[in-house]
């Protein structure tokens, strides 16, 4: 049952923790679901910004949870719970949806064939560089074929069927993909739409260093190490 059935179905959920350089561009590309008029709220949930994150998300008329100490899996968690939409969409502080988001997230909405699966957005980074295209197609691909999209694809999923899974798991690190393995592969949906990504960490980390240490992460994930042992080696 619906919320609220006289308001917009959707809420976006934005975990954020020192975002004030990239939230700003993330939060005006949302802008386009409220023309659309099915976005009821965007909801931050800060995990102790020091900058100016809480204010810049405050000013763009987004709702603020506070959960005082960072933790992705419990603050996207925490930001459901604050949520009042039937649909939720959960997305990065540094990602932008492309133009014509609203399109592929209009149609997912609309088609009660979705009402049991969750969509996630194709990976770009903001980047032109040729290292860059090619990590967008490993982490299409790893999406597509291995049902593995990561929380800076987004992923929009209905409010009972996120509940009805047990929704995030206040894991320190891995959240995205502990969840998206119980919705399993074939509830996986991949929208006709971009999410475009800051590219500073791999440009920091280095091309390739980075996709390996995220791939041995994954990889001893699997092996079942707990993610607080890997948050730490996350760094």
């Amino acid at each position: 049952m619906s919320r609220n059935s006289s308001q917009p179905p959707l809420s976006i959920v934005i975990p954020a923790l020192d975002a004030a350089g990239t939230l700003p561009a993330t939060l005006a590309a949302l802008e386009e679901g409220r023309r659309a008029g099915f976005l009821a709220e965007v909801i931050l949930v800060d995990g102790g910004s020091s900058d100016g994150t809480v204010a810049i998300a405050a000013e763009a008329g987004a709702g603020v949870v506070e959960v005082g100490a960072p933790g992705r899996g419990r603050q996207l968690a925490k930001g459901e719970a604050a949520a009042r939409g039937d649909w939720l969409l959960f997305l990065h502080a540094d990602t932008c949806l492309a133009p014509g988001w609203t399109d592929a997230v209009g149609r997912f909405l609309s088609d009660p064939a979705m009402a049991e699966r969750a969509g996630y957005f194709r990976l770009r980074l903001d980047d032109p560089a040729p290292q860059a295209r090619l990590i967008e197609r490993i982490a299409n691909w790893r999406a597509r074929r291995l049902g593995l999209p990561y929380g800076d694809q987004g992923l929009l999923i209905a409010r009972a069927f996120y509940e009805g899974l047990g929704g995030f798991r206040p894991l320190p690190l891995m959240e995205d993909v502990e969840l998206v393995r119980r919705i399993g592969r074939r509830r996986l949906v991949a929208l006709d739409g971009e999410a475009v990504t800051s590219a500073a960490r791999y440009r920091r980390d280095g091309w390739w260093a980075r996709p390996l240490r995220n791939l041995t992460l994954l990889s001893l994930y699997f092996l079942g190490l707990p993610p607080g042992w890997l948050r730490r080696l996350y760094g």
